[in-house]
C-alpha cells in the first residue's frame, strides 16, 4: 500500500470509500435520469433522427474516451477530490444546458461537457486504490460498481416518473414562470441536482487521498500526453491484454445492451414497460454481483480465475440470448404459481441472469488487475487509460451492432457479441505469466522514473 493509502486508516478510510460510493451513486443518477427521455427529447428537434439519436450517445463515449486519461493523470498530480469536485460541476453544467436546450447544437454540446465530465471514474476508482490494499481492492472496487448499478436502477424510474404530465404539472405549479419546466427539461434539472448534491458530498466529507509529496512525484513523473500514455500501456505486457480485454468486453456488451431492447420487442412482443422491469432485473443481479458477490468470490479465489469465471459466463450469456424463447419451451409453465412467470419469461430470465453475474465478475476483476499492475503513483493514468479504451469501443460498438440487427438479423449481434468475447479468456489467460508494472515512459532523458 503507498503512503497515501497507510495514512487514511480506520474512520476516515472508510469515510473516504462511502463518500466516493455517494458520489459515483448520484453522478450515474443523474446520468441514469437522462436515459428514458433522450430518444424522445431529440425527436422534438428538426432533424432530430435515429441517426442522431445515435450520434448523441457516441458523443458521450468519445469524450469519455479522450478525457478519462487526461482526467485520471490530472489526478495522479493535484489529488483525487479537486478533479472529483470540478468534474461534478461540470455535470451540472451540462445537464442544466440539455434541460434548456432549444436547438441540437446545444444538445450535442451538453452530451459532449456530460461525457467530458463523465471520464471522472477513473480517478473515483484510483482513489479507492489509494486507500485499500491490494488483497482488498477487488471487494472495494466491486462497491464502486454497485454505485453504477444502482445509479442504472434508480436513474431511469426517477426519470420517467419527472416525466409524467402530473409531476410537471404539479411542479410547474411550485416554480417561477421564468423556469421552463417540461417533461424534458424537469428530469434534466433533476440530474444537475442529483451532481450537485455530489459536489457539495465531496466538498464537505470526502479527505483527501493523496499527500502534496506523492502528487508532486508524479507532477514530475507524468507529463505525457494521453497517447505517449497509452504506446507505453501497449508497450507493457501485464497491461497490453488488459486494455485489449477491456476493449472486447465494452465492445460486445455495450452493442448488446442496445440491441437488447429491440429483441425483446420484435421476438417477445414486450412493451417499453416491461423492456423496462426486465432491465431493472439485470441491474438488481449487477448490484448484489459487484456490491456481494464480487468480495466473497475474491477472498478466496485469484482476480485471473475469476476473470476467467467471468469472461465464460458472459460468452456463453450472450451466446444464448437468440435461443432463449427455445429454452423457454423446454422448461415447465409455471402460470399456476405465477401468473405473469410463462415458460417463454422464465428462459429469458435464466439467460439474462448469466450478464450481470459475467460482466459484473470480470468488469471488477479487471480492474483490480490493472491496479495490481501499475505503479503505486500511477493508478490513476492507468485506470483513466482502460477507461478510455472502454469508451472507444462503446462508441463504435452500438452503430456496428445495430447494423447487425437490421442487415443481417436479429440473431447476429449476439452471436458477433459471444465470438468478439471468446478472445477474453486467452487474454485473461496469458496475464499469469505477464506481471510487469505500468509506468508511462518520462517525457525526456533527464526525468526521472
Amino acid at each position: 500500500m503507498t503512503e497515501t493509502g497507510a495514512g487514511i486508516t480506520g474512520s476516515r478510510r472508510r469515510r473516504g470509500l462511502a463518500v466516493v460510493f455517494f458520489v459515483v451513486f448520484l453522478d450515474l443518477l443523474g446520468f441514469g435520469i437522462i436515459i428514458p427521455i433522450l430518444p424522445y427529447y431529440t425527436r422534438t428537434f428538426p432533424g432530430g433522427t435515429e441517426f442522431v439519436i445515435g450520434l448523441l450517445a457516441a458523443s458521450y463515449s468519445a469524450m469519455q474516451f479522450v478525457f478519462a486519461p487526461l482526467l485520471g493523470s490530472l489526478s495522479d498530480r493535484v489529488g483525487r477530490r479537486p478533479v472529483l469536485v470540478v468534474s461534478l460541476c461540470g455535470s451540472v453544467v451540462a445537464w442544466t444546458v440539455f434541460g434548456l436546450a432549444d436547438a441540437l447544437w446545444l444538445l450535442f454540446l451538453s452530451r459532449l461537457l456530460a461525457g467530458a465530465m463523465g471520464g471522472n471514474l477513473s480517478t473515483a476508482q484510483a482513489y479507492v486504490a489509494d486507500v485499500t490494499p491490494p488483497e482488498r481492492r477487488a471487494a472495494a472496487l466491486g462497491f464502486i460498481g454497485a454505485a453504477f448499478g444502482l445509479g442504472f436502477i434508480f436513474g431511469p424510474g426517477i426519470g420517467a416518473v419527472l416525466s409524467f404530465d402530473a409531476t410537471v404539472a404539479a411542479v410547474d405549479g411550485l416554480l417561477p414562470a421564468a423556469v421552463p419546466i417540461t417533461r424534458f427539461s424537469l428530469p434534466s434539472f433533476a440530474a444537475a441536482a442529483a451532481s450537485l448534491a455530489g459536489v457539495f458530498v465531496a466538498l464537505l466529507f470526502l479527505p483527501e487521498s493523496r499527500t502534496v509529496s506523492e502528487s508532486a512525484a508524479a507532477a514530475t513523473t507524468d507529463r505525457t500526453s494521453s497517447i505517449t500514455q497509452l504506446r507505453a500501456a501497449v508497450s507493457t505486457p501485464g497491461l497490453r491484454p488488459l486494455l485489449a480485454a477491456f476493449f472486447l468486453v465494452s465492445f460486445a456488451f455495450s452493442g448488446v445492451q442496445v440491441m437488447f431492447v429491440p429483441y425483446v420487442a420484435d421476438i417477445y412482443g414486450y412493451t417499453a414497460a416491461q423492456s423496462a422491469l426486465l432491465l431493472t432485473y439485470i441491474g438488481v443481479l449487477a448490484v448484489i454481483t459487484q456490491g456481494v458477490l464480487v468480495g466473497r468470490l475474491s477472498a478466496r479465489y485469484s482476480p485471473v480465475r475469476l476473470s476467467l469465471f467471468g469472461s465464460g459466463l458472459l460468452v456463453v450469456g450472450v451466446g444464448a440470448i437468440p435461443a432463449s424463447r427455445l429454452l423457454g419451451s423446454i422448461l415447465p409453465d409455471l402460470t399456476a404459481v405465477a401468473p405473469f412467470l410463462t415458460a417463454d419469461l422464465l428462459g429469458l430470465l435464466l439467460v439474462l441472469t448469466l450478464l450481470p453475474l459475467g460482466n459484473g465478475i470480470l468488469s471488477v476483476t479487471l480492474t483490480a488487475l490493472v491496479s495490481q499492475r501499475a505503479s503505486a503513483a500511477l493508478q490513476g493514468s492507468a485506470f483513466g487509460i482502460t477507461q478510455g479504451a472502454g469508451s472507444l469501443a462503446r462508441t463504435v460498438g452500438p452503430p456496428v451492432m445495430g447494423g447487425l440487427y437490421f442487415a443481417v438479423g436479429y440473431w447476429s449481434p449476439f452471436v458477433v457479441g459471444s465470438i468478439l468475447l471468446l478472445p477474453v479468456l486467452w487474454l485473461v489467460s496469458r496475464l499469469g505469466v505477464t506481471q510487469d508494472a505500468y509506468e508511462p515512459r518520462p517525457a525526456d532523458p533527464g526525468h526521472a522514473r
